[in-house]
């Protein structure tokens, strides 16, 4: 019976990890030499699998399919944008179909899968530069979760005793705190 108990444990515990830290399905694909920098894409052949993620900053629908510009930013393996990176560079991603521009809103983060398919003159302001195309068989929108962590300094009331530890009775000290952004 207990190793029945182990046995189930360590297989709910590996579901829950393995859950918080992979590729989502809509970005997966068999090939295990995607292009996934920014610069990799800039310097690899047309038609090439690549992925690109960062913040969206223009959606415009077309007749037949959607045009949604975004700011690069780099990101991890599992293709989530990595938001305390500055961003490098621009792409263009082309989607079949309708895209909702509320929901792929200007700021939001997502990650694209697809081929790259050359280049596309694009302007910022007066500026005018080439961007790298994809052209998207999946996409992916992130969410910022923002967690507050309080640290309390309880001065000479160095002791912290249940009830009394939330710092209503005895805070003599300041409170510092720090907002942790997460994308998920």
């Amino acid at each position: 019976m207990k190793t029945l108990l182990k046995l189930s444990s360590i297989v709910a515990l590996s579901a829950i990890l393995s859950a918080c830290g992979s590729l989502p399905d809509t970005l997966a694909t068999n090939n295990e030499n995607v292009v996934a920098t920014y610069q990799g894409v800039l310097d690899t052949n047309d038609k090439t699998e690549v992925r690109l993620g960062g913040v969206i900053d223009t959606v415009k629908n077309l007749a037949d399919r959607t045009r949604i510009e975004v700011v690069n930013l780099p990101i991890d393996k599992y293709g989530k944008p990595d938001i305390s990176e500055e961003p490098n560079g621009r792409f263009i991603a082309y989607v079949d179909g309708f895209v909702d521009p509320i929901t792929y809103a200007q700021g939001r983060l997502v990650t694209f899968g697809g081929y790259k398919d050359g280049m596309e003159r694009g302007r910022i302001g007066e500026y005018e530069g080439d961007f790298p195309v994809i052209n998207a068989y999946g996409n992916y929108l992130w969410r910022v979760e923002e967690r507050l962590i309080i640290n309390r300094d309880f001065g000479s009331y160095g002791s912290c005793w249940g009830y009394y530890c939330d710092g209503f009775y005895y805070h003599s000290g300041p409170s510092t705190g720090r907002v942790i952004k997460e994308v998920k």
